[in-house]
């Protein structure tokens, strides 16, 4: 067996990149474990392990490199998000809730509020507050169209 080196690992981790891409989540595993034990503090090296994990429909260890991921990055929406599918998918909605919304509390991306499935009136999204047909604080300045709507 070859000797490792911090290159090599470097080329684990790119050829796992690859493999993922190529749908071959198995395959990155493998590369990414060496990886993960030379350097356990490698965080993208684990954020990518916990997808390649999710994708081979391995959830609890999805799941546990997920929750290191956050331990060291508490602010990283998209392993929140990550999280959430992962818990989602072992049928843990309520729990996966939090994390969604965290996500999308940390970065308003449009996946992100989807999942988070904020209820109207929350000022998340367009629902409850108010939409384009309310005159501001000034009465009806700013109204194009007499037949607008009620304020």
């Amino acid at each position: 067996m070859p000797e490792s080196s911090p290159e090599t690992h470097v080329i684990d981790f790119r050829a796992a990149e690859q493999l993922l891409a190529a749908r071959d989540p198995r395959g990155a595993i493998r590369l990414l474990d060496s990886v993960i034990t030379a350097h356990p503090e490698n965080t993208a090296a684990r954020l990518l392990r916990a997808r390649a994990f999710f994708l081979a429909a391995q959830l609890r260890p999805a799941e546990l490199e997920f929750q290191i991921v956050l331990e060291r990055e508490p602010d990283n929406a998209f392993a929140h998000f990550a999280l959430g599918r992962t818990l989602e998918r072992a049928d843990r909605a309520e729990e996966a809730l939090r994390h969604f919304r965290l996500a999308a509390a940390l970065e308003p991306r449009p996946e992100f509020i989807e999942a988070a499935r904020f209820p109207a009136g929350t000022g998340n999204g367009d629902g409850g507050n108010g939409g384009g047909n309310r005159g501001g604080a000034n009465g009806d300045r700013g109204r194009r169209h007499p037949d607008a709507g009620p304020e």
